[in-house]
């Protein structure tokens, strides 16, 4: 069945009840904005199941502050975006927990849905609007005060085999290398990527690099090496803009 990629174009937008309103860097009156946080300053990593993340805005003005508000946006223009995501609070006000009589942190949540609207097209990276009030009245609005990178959730997996194998024979070390496929809502293989293949020693806590290899068109890896010592084998992905890094978890050996 088709996606409903209800967030991909502006449209999309005015259907879910509202018009993406045109924003310009604005400041009325004394009030600062001090920091904006999304998702604890993380990429938001996405697999199939939703993921609810938390827009907060940390801003001062001498009458104290009001609320804010928040818009996830990508592309060149704010006014005519190539995607746009309102927050679950849309028409409601922020939660705001003032420090001070001046200062507040107020938040928002997100809620990204992969098997309802987001598609393949929408990992990358994402503006993020704020627009925050003072109890007078004073405002802040920035078109793109920071950026997130929506992320396809990546799973590496790591097989060392025979196990256990004599010192100086050849040991064959298996993966795989997927990530989230929102357009069929699978995890599907990450071709011609390049993983690094890396061995640990046991009794040691650092792991070596041996080889680089890239992965086929099923995401599968291959890799042979000679086995040497007991130890942990596995898969190092340094991760793309559209998915993250992502580390197997290492295939004991043992050596004889």
């Amino acid at each position: 069945m088709r996606k409903r990629a209800i967030f991909a174009v502006l449209g999309a937008a005015v259907a879910l009840g509202g018009t993406t309103a045109a924003y310009a860097d604005e400041t009325v009156g004394d009030i600062q904005i001090t920091t904006v946080a999304v998702s604890g300053g993380k990429d938001i990593e996405i697999g199939l199941a939703d993921k609810t993340v938390t827009v907060s805005v940390t801003a001062t003005d001498p009458s104290g502050i009001w609320d804010a508000d928040f818009h996830l946006w990508r592309g060149t223009d704010p006014d005519n975006p190539d995607g746009y995501i309102k927050p679950n609070e849309d028409t409601t006000p922020a939660d705001c927990v003032a420090s001070s009589a001046t200062t507040s942190t107020c938040s928002k949540t997100f809620t990204f849905e992969p098997d309802w609207w987001l598609t393949n097209a929408d990992a990358g990276t994402w503006k993020v609007g704020v627009e925050v009030w003072a109890n007078d009245d004073s405002r802040a609005v920035r078109d793109a005060y920071t950026t997130v990178r929506l992320q396809r959730l990546s799973k590496l997996t790591v097989n060392a085999s025979p196990e256990p194998i004599a010192a100086g024979k050849p040991l064959t070390v298996t993966g795989r290398l997927t990530r989230a496929n929102w357009d069929t809502d699978t995890y599907a293989g990450y071709t011609a990527q390049p993983v690094k293949l890396q061995f640990r020693k046991a009794g040691t806590s650092t792991y070596t690099t041996l080889q680089t290899v890239n992965t086929s068109g099923t995401g599968d890896l291959k890799a042979t090496a000679t086995a040497s010592a007991d130890g942990y084998w596995r898969w190092n992905f340094a991760g793309t803009s559209t998915t993250p890094a992502v580390k197997a978890t290492g295939d004991y050996v043992d050596v004889q």
